[in-house]
């Protein structure tokens, strides 16, 4: 009997991780189960069929992540809430209390990226695979909106500041930068690219967004009013940072400005510079995080965030990059903070 119940629970395992957005459904005598290294599952007891014990299934926490840029990590400025992904997972982490909600892809899709909307009632997110969809959630988990623009998978989201439309750029082999009315479910702008893009911003006053990515900063600029047509896809226009003697740098992050600073862009490179360029789209300042790589940034009206190699986060004055301070690193696992030596701020730059 206990090896026909390991069968049971094999075969079940599998159909399981075959259909784990369908049926929910495993056959087990435990209470918890560990189905892989990330993900851990509640099991409740349902019902018998056939001489078959049913367990129902809810994920309870995921242990791992799937990120890998900028672009598939974001957070709520309104409430604090961090989205993440974890293969077809979107993990929603409350910080204060460490618990977890999740939002899970009914298509077994990969999530590639993610991106709360500015009042943080929704999120977009990307896929890969192939014929991926752009998808609009609430919080909640409840899918409200998609759209199937790209064909090879989805590499950046962004929600315009307004929250009214969403910009998605595939991936390298897809080459296509998209604007939807993501309340219409209609594609109202689109155009191509000719280098992998890494990062996406929108403007302020939504009038324009910047994709960055290898050899590339680009503005583009949105005119819907005077050339949007009925039934028909806008062609984006674009044009070229002027990025001088760093044209050939990977840019891994952009930010476009805020409050006072709004018309200015912020840009980092993975070989660790802060670049401003202002108004006129022109490189005008550049400075030195001094780190072996960088990945993302982030803004406030005066601040500018930079996430570098081994944990550390620069942080400098958005209007002439001044210096400010620099984080302090997260501690080793194991570490008893209560023994730590203290460490003055901002001694590594």
């Amino acid at each position: 009997m206990k090896q026909q119940h390991g069968y049971r629970l094999s075969q079940s395992l599998r159909a399981f991780r075959t259909e784990m957005n369908e049926g929910f459904y495993v056959s087990s005598r435990g209470a918890d189960v560990l189905v892989s290294s990330e993900l851990l599952f509640r099991l409740k007891v349902d019902q018998s069929v056939f001489g078959w014990t049913l367990f129902q299934v809810s994920l309870e926490k995921v242990l791992g992540i799937t990120t890998t840029g900028g672009s598939t990590l974001s957070s709520d400025p309104n409430s604090g809430l961090i989205a993440y992904p974890a293969g077809c997972v979107i993990v929603l982490l409350h910080p204060e209390t460490n618990k977890q909600t999740h939002i899970i892809n009914t298509s077994r899709k990969t999530f590639s990226a993610v991106a709360f909307s500015h009042d943080g009632k929704h999120l977009v997110t990307g896929e890969s695979g192939h014929l991926p969809c752009v998808r609009v959630w609430e919080v909640d988990g409840a899918e409200v909106a998609k759209v199937q623009s790209h064909k090879y998978g989805v590499s950046c989201v962004s929600f315009s500041t307004n929250s009214c439309y969403i910009v998605s750029v595939g991936f390298q082999h897809d080459m296509t930068v998209s604007v939807w009315d993501w309340r219409k479910a209609s594609i109202i702008a689109s155009n191509k690219v000719s280098s992998r893009v890494l990062a996406v911003s929108f403007c302020q006053d939504n009038s324009y967004f910047v994709t960055a990515g290898n050899q590339h900063v680009k503005f583009w600029y949105l005119d819907i009013s005077k050339e949007r047509r009925v039934n028909s896809t806008v062609p984006l226009i674009g044009r070229s940072g002027l990025l001088g003697d760093h044209k050939n740098s990977v840019f891994s992050g952009v930010a476009c400005g805020r409050g006072l600073m709004a018309s200015n862009t912020y840009c980092i490179t993975s070989s660790g510079l802060l670049c401003l360029l202002n108004s006129s789209r022109q490189l005008e300042a550049w400075v030195h995080l001094k780190t072996a790589a960088a990945s993302c940034l982030s803004i406030t009206d005066s601040l500018v965030f930079c996430g570098c190699a081994d944990g550390v986060i620069r942080v400098f004055n958005s209007s002439n990059l001044q210096y400010i301070s620099t984080l302090q690193r997260p501690h080793h696992l194991g570490v008893d903070l209560t023994c730590a030596v203290p460490r003055h701020v901002g001694s590594d730059l």
